[in-house]
């Protein structure tokens, strides 16, 4: 059970020039319409237990998708098969009422995703326990905030473990502490053999939960791989600008290494040394390090940005920064003008795989000129060698302080 197959599945909507011409077209039988295509030739299959990440621009037809799979819309052409009970959370609040109560529309909710009255009435406690919307659950929905509404909808959807979960960004608007106990249910489930299907604009939420992501642009799959991999693949392409490239080479071990940018400056060499300048692979934790990134002009700049960020081994950000942050800046550079920088810190790192990312720009990010952005850029290792056992990503040693 959980099995989910889109086949072929396209999705178009007429658009006519005026407000008689779908009368004349009914009248006549001549197609006076024009058709837009959101979706074109879709494919893919989730396994049972399998969680997938579906990530693209806005409009580029992730919406369209899910409601195609969940039934809410129909496709022009193709199939949606799936195995087993869906619940998904779709919009925010879609199915509940504004006049109703909140109690009233746990009610219609649940009967809409195939539950039981019975089966509802036993569960009430739990829902309402899992939302913490207190006293509200016997008022309107009208008086909510949009994050009890958010509460509230994921408490009905998830109240039966569903065989598939489909989930929009309607997760977005919850608080902090909701989010993390909405991703706590979603882990759980997955861990009990539920399919997870979930579009998201958050890095961080794709390459934790989900085995692999699919990139949708302009309606078409370009990407459908590992989360890291497809991630880094997305942000390249919102950073692109024109005339930019994203190239995507692999390493020896088979990760794809994705480089984007407009090309007016690159980096030429990125090196990690000890305190006595020799390059190295393998990191003791806590030792003090020199990361050295040499760039080059191609084109006259008046003021370059170069930055960095170390991610863990899921591509999870751990650290970053650069020279506009850290007050230095880099100004008048001509067509081949040179100039390497070296950023030195200690390791204060779990042990695990880390890799590096570069980025030239400017000002404090890269999304107002992106030059240059290399994700893979360098790949180290940290080991424990001589310091008290931790686990996690960052080493922080505390002082231990018995009081009296």
């Amino acid at each position: 059970m959980g099995v989910l197959v889109v086949a072929n599945l396209s999705k178009a909507y007429k658009r006519y020039p005026g407000k008689w011409a779908r009368t004349l077209e009914w009248l006549t039988g001549h197609p006076r319409h024009e058709k837009t295509w959101v979706l074109r030739d879709i494919n893919f299959r989730v396994e049972p237990g399998e969680s997938v990440g579906i990530v693209g621009v806005n409009g580029a037809g992730k919406s369209t998708l899910l409601k195609i799979i969940t039934g809410t819309t129909r496709p022009s052409s193709g199939e949606v098969r799936v195995d087993g009970r869906i619940a998904a959370l779709l919009e925010l609040g879609m199915g509940f009422h504004p006049d109703f109560t909140g109690r009233q529309n746990v009610l219609i909710a649940g009967q809409l995703l195939g539950l039981h009255r019975e089966e509802i009435g036993t569960r009430f406690g739990e829902i309402e326990d899992f939302a913490e919307i207190g006293e509200y659950i016997d008022r309107t929905v009208r008086t909510y905030s949009s994050g009890m509404q958010m509460r509230l909808a994921f408490s009905v959807a998830t109240a039966v473990r569903p065989d598939v979960l489909i989930v929009d960004e309607a997760l977005a608007v919850g608080d902090a502490y909701f989010q993390h106990k909405c991703f706590a249910r979603i882990r759980r489930f997955r861990e009990q053999g539920t399919t997870l299907l979930i579009v998201s604009h958050d890095k961080s939420a794709i390459q934790t939960l989900c085995d692999r992501a699919i990139l949708l642009e302009d309606g078409v799959v370009i990407r459908d791989g590992p989360p890291m991999e497809v991630m880094d693949f997305y942000n390249a392409i919102i950073a692109e600008k024109e005339n930019a490239t994203v190239e995507v080479g692999r390493l020896q071990d088979g990760r794809a290494v994705t480089r984007s940018g407009t090309g007016e400056a690159r980096v030429e060499s990125v090196t990690l040394l000890d305190e006595q300048d020799r390059a190295i692979e393998f990191v003791n934790v806590g030792q003090a390090l020199r990361l050295k990134i040499q760039i080059q002009a191609y084109q006259e700049l008046p003021e370059l940005t170069l930055g960095y960020m170390i991610k863990d081994r899921l591509g999870q950000t751990v650290f970053g920064t650069n020279t506009y942050h850290l007050g230095e800046p880099i100004t008048n550079l001509l067509p081949g003008d040179r100039r390497t920088y070296v950023f030195a810190f200690p390791a204060n790192l779990g042990p695990g795989s880390y890799s590096i990312s570069t980025a030239l720009h400017t000002q404090d990010n890269h999304l107002a000129a992106n030059y240059e952005w290399r994700d893979l850029a360098l790949i180290f290792n940290v080991i424990n060698i001589d310091r008290d056992y931790f686990i996690g990503v960052n080493w922080i040693p505390p002082e231990v302080i018995v009081e009296e």
